[in-house]
């Protein structure tokens, strides 16, 4: 607020006169204690006033509006950011996207993350764009379920009980085990009864809720043993790759002596689960298949390309093991070799063949961390059979869904439904083998694998052999027609009896 002028303060002439204009040029020219702010007392403002004005030499940076999107980007600008009163020399910088950078490498996500220079909201757009631009470059990938459970493990207390268990259960890979573990009680489930919700299935010992319950839970356990025996042959591997340098082992949460012990635990517990709650048939197999992940598939992932088909047929057995834990028999012959055992081998057929589209589409992506951890996979080896491969598998899953239906497994709907599926899967893998994985064509094959299997495993089960006859005859009443033959057999028996 500007008052009117003290006439004390100015050298009036010598008549006492002045006209208007003078005495607004004497005004402006006066000291600054005249004027005066509304909230700042008079003795206050005054040593406010006689103190020298500095001289504003800051200007405005020019990352400010090139970040914000307000001036187009040009290809020299200079610019001055120091507010020291001597000189400084310019420094020449390019912007591209809006976003300026220099002519040195791109820094990593880390160093930028700590950059105390960087406000947090151009920081995390700065992130962001990094983080795009790999993800359009490789394709998106989701992390390790073990390496995401460490960060957590991590995080928490170091004597606490949730940092125990979280350990734990990232030694089991859970997304693996939860995908061993639906395979199994989806081939339990698919077994075929003379009659769904009939007395004679429902009182069979072998498809009892208890016998599912032991399936389950021994199958989870063996499950955990195998992926913990993976992780300890291989930490200083680990290490090398991004998805798995996160596990437990290899960031130091748990010794390799406690993960030894865990992994002999569970593998005794499982396999004696499975013994005594299912058939010692199905144990054997748990037990062969944690022998041929730990020792076999494990070493020689850095030997040979062919530890792919081996890694498939460890997949292939849980299907089995479900089979012949709802099948009725005595001996390993009579549960994998009789004539309702073909159906067993389709879905372990189907499993083995469904992980090359999906494990060679994933592989693809991280070519370059397996050549570098010393893993000898298709991917790199040589990645013009390794599409095709993938291709010539995604075909076979037609006549393996058609087996199902000829030996009497599903009904003929499963032939239309799982052909739409599959036909999504062999089109993804035909993109991925024409343009060699790139394109996005590996990461959309991938996706395509991880929604295939559960897909049509709840569709085989849908379409299950005598499924809906059953509750049509629960829920109408109907009578079977061996049932209604006997009735009228025995009428007629009567009948004659009463004649004679």
């Amino acid at each position: 607020m500007l008052l009117r002028p003290s006439l004390g303060a100015f050298h009036l002439p010598p008549n006492g006169s002045i006209c208007f204009r003078c005495l607004a040029r004497l005004s402006r020219s006066s000291d600054i204690r005249a004027k005066r702010h509304l909230t700042v007392s008079s003795s206050k403002q005054d040593p406010i006033a006689a103190a020298p004005r500095p001289i504003r030499r800051k200007l405005f940076r020019r990352e400010y509006f090139s970040a914000n999107g307000l001036v187009a980007p040009a290809n020299d600008l200079l610019e001055q950011v120091e507010t020291t009163d001597g000189p400084q020399e310019p420094r020449l910088t390019k912007t591209t996207n809006h976003a300026v950078t220099s002519d040195s490498p791109i820094p990593p996500p880390e160093a930028i993350s700590t950059s105390p220079s960087l406000l947090p909201h151009r920081r995390r757009k700065r992130l962001k764009e990094l983080t795009s631009q790999d993800s359009a470059s490789v394709g998106t990938i989701p992390p390790d379920a073990s390496s995401l459970l460490s960060n957590l493990s991590a995080r928490s207390p170091p004597t606490s009980l949730r940092r125990l268990l979280t350990t734990y259960l990232s030694l089991s890979k859970p997304r693996l085990s939860f995908l061993i573990v639906l395979t199994t009680t989806s081939a339990y489930s698919l077994y075929p009864v003379p009659a769904l919700l009939a007395p004679t299935s429902t009182t069979a010992p072998t498809l009892s809720a208890l016998t599912l319950l032991f399936l389950t839970t021994g199958t989870a356990l063996a499950s955990a043993s195998a992926n913990t025996l993976n992780m300890l042959l291989e930490p200083t591997h680990d290490a090398k790759m991004s998805r798995t340098r996160n596990r437990p082992l290899v960031r130091g949460l748990i010794s390799k002596r406690n993960a030894l012990l865990f992994a002999l635990l569970t593998g005794a517990l499982g396999t004696g689960t499975l013994y005594l709650g299912v058939n010692p048939t199905v144990s054997l197999l748990s037990a062969t298949n944690i022998a041929l992940y730990a020792a076999v598939y494990t070493p020689l992932k850095r030997l040979s390309v062919l530890n792919t088909w081996v890694g498939a047929l460890v997949g292939a057995i849980p299907p089995l093991m479900g089979w012949a834990a709802a099948a009725a028999g005595s001996n390993w012959r009579e549960l994998l070799f009789n004539e309702d055992s073909a159906g067993g081998w389709l879905l372990a057929a189907l499993l083995f063949a469904w992980q090359f589209p999906h494990f060679n589409a994933l592989s693809w992506t991280i070519r370059h961390e397996y050549r570098d951890a010393g893993y000898r996979m298709l991917a790199w080896v040589n990645p013009a059979m390794n599409a095709r491969v993938a291709l010539r598998y995604s075909l076979v899953m037609f006549p393996i869904c058609a087996g199902l239906w000829a030996v009497g497994v599903t009904d003929r709907g499963f032939l239309v439904t799982s052909g739409v599926v599959n036909a999504w899967v062999v089109r993804e893998a035909w993109r991925f083998w024409k343009l060699g994985g790139e394109g996005g064509s590996a990461r959309r094959l991938f996706w395509a694998g991880v929604w295939q299997l559960p897909v049509v495993m709840v569709l085989a089960m849908v379409h299950k052999k005598g499924l809906w006859e059953g509750w049509g005859r629960w829920v109408w009443g109907e009578e079977d027609e061996e049932d209604g033959g006997r009735e009228e057999g025995a009428v007629r028996s009567a009948g004659d009896a009463t004649a004679q």
